[in-house]
């Protein structure tokens, strides 16, 4: 059911001055234009020079039936995945797309691409979530622009037959285009805000790329001597959608969506488990607990959108000073905590010390409330240090230790790193009880 709003928008989306098209970046309309003349003027080429058979037009016609039918029996799921995606989205066509760019002549892959995209285009249109057809646009050149680039492949090796090298060299290519152009689009669309996982994806999403593309080298295998057999891809491929689903669905539980680092619940979980093998094996942990100074400043300042990219900021700061084991997590608010496996409080003072340090030279490039740029830096971090079992025998009383050392360098001026032990000296040099210092 479509709201009367949404068919306002829909309308206004008509006209050509209203489009969201003209809402993003300079440099990402230029380079998605020239993208998409290349791929046009491309496609021309290759229609006027390369034949077709009539049996190649209906390999492109099954291809694209074929698509559709999985995009129609997967799509809740795949609504959902890209509901949950925090980098970028991997579709399910590469696993038709490529079979297509091996296959068929190039103009025929673009109409494939076409036909799929038009498709997807459509439900989104006429579905609850909207997908501004500008990315419908981008997205589907570079799917084609991959073809090419995997038909090159084949053209390049100069033997185009099905064999396991010929597959292996296009597959490349056409992984190597299509993450490449994504990349490049991503960056340009948001260069202030833009990362390695942001651009590129994690290493998770360049492997699920990657499978799909070799689903589509099965596909390539039986299409030509066994069609029927191409039925048997779409179960893996309902199973592979749901796996991923599944994964997605288990990190938003355990996982800060603000910052990716773990939640309150799932590091408490985690560190109860240290303990416990920390005593089983007579070892020891640190515990830091991370409060940003004057974190409400920046809020009322630049607006919670500017704090919201302080926090990511601060978390990306914490995971690339921290270790694999070590668990990392936000408590909320401006509170952070890190758990550092087997670490003695000397080793734990030093990682607190470097990771105070690097957020006071962090800068961080952002908007305000009306859009303007900003830029956030010279901030700084109070930071408490506990260990196992100097400062208690479970995570509560060496949390809480962590916490009162957190307040005692608030108190003696923030910005500054303290460990239990110290409470003492802070109290001396602040002028102030000891039981205050803890309180």
């Amino acid at each position: 059911m479509i709201t009367s709003e949404e068919r306002a928008g829909h309308r206004s989306a008509l006209t050509v001055t209203a489009w969201e098209l003209w809402k993003r970046p300079t440099n990402w309309i230029t380079f998605t234009g020239l993208t998409v003349a290349a791929m046009l003027a491309l496609t021309g080429i290759f229609t006027m020079t390369v034949a077709v058979e009539t049996s190649q037009v209906m390999t492109c016609l099954l291809l694209a039936a074929l698509a559709i039918v999985q995009a129609e029996a997967t799509r809740r799921i795949e609504h959902q995945r890209r509901s949950l995606s925090i980098t970028p989205h991997v579709s399910m066509t590469s696993v038709w797309v490529f079979p297509g760019a091996f296959i068929l002549p190039p103009q025929l892959s673009a109409l494939l691409v076409a036909v799929i995209y038009l498709h997807l285009g459509f439900r989104s249109w006429s579905g609850i979530r909207h997908v501004n057809p500008h990315r419908t646009v981008a997205n589907a050149t570079t799917m084609t622009m991959s073809a090419f680039a995997g038909w090159g492949a084949v053209q390049l090796v100069g033997d185009p037959s099905v064999t396991v090298s010929s597959i292996c060299f296009a597959g490349l290519a056409f992984f190597v285009v299509n993450t490449a152009l994504t990349g490049i689009g991503l960056y340009l669309a948001a260069p202030g805000k833009a990362s390695v996982p942001n651009c590129l994806g994690t290493w998770d999403d360049n492997i699920l790329e990657l499978s799909t593309v070799c689903l589509g080298g099965l596909v390539i295998a039986a299409l030509p001597y066994q069609p029927a057999l191409v039925l048997l891809i779409f179960l893996p491929l309902y199973v592979l959608q749901r796996s991923v689903l599944i994964k997605q669905l288990e990190e938003l539980a355990t996982t800060d969506q603000k910052t990716q680092l773990l939640n309150a619940t799932t590091w408490q979980q985690g560190a109860i488990r240290e303990v416990a093998r920390a005593e089983r094996e007579n070892g020891q942990f640190g515990a830091l607990m991370i409060d940003l100074d004057h974190f409400k400043s920046i809020n009322d300042t630049y607006g919670h959108l500017a704090g919201d990219d302080v926090l990511k900021g601060v978390a990306a700061l914490v995971k690339a000073e921290t270790r694999t084991q070590d668990l990392a997590g936000r408590f909320g608010g401006e509170e952070f905590v890190v758990l550092l496996t087997s670490s003695s409080k000397h080793e734990s003072v030093a990682v607190a010390e470097r990771i105070r340090q690097r957020i006071s030279e962090m800068v961080i490039k952002t908007q305000d409330n009306e859009g303007n740029p900003v830029v956030i830096e010279q901030r700084t971090a109070s930071v408490g240090v506990a260990t196992y079992p100097l400062d208690g025998r479970t995570i509560d009383e060496v949390m809480a230790s962590a916490d009162a050392s957190v307040y005692a360098a608030k108190r003696n001026g923030r910005n500054r790193v303290v460990s239990s032990p110290d409470l003492a000296s802070v109290a001396d040099v602040a002028g102030m009880p000891l039981e205050a210092v803890a309180a």
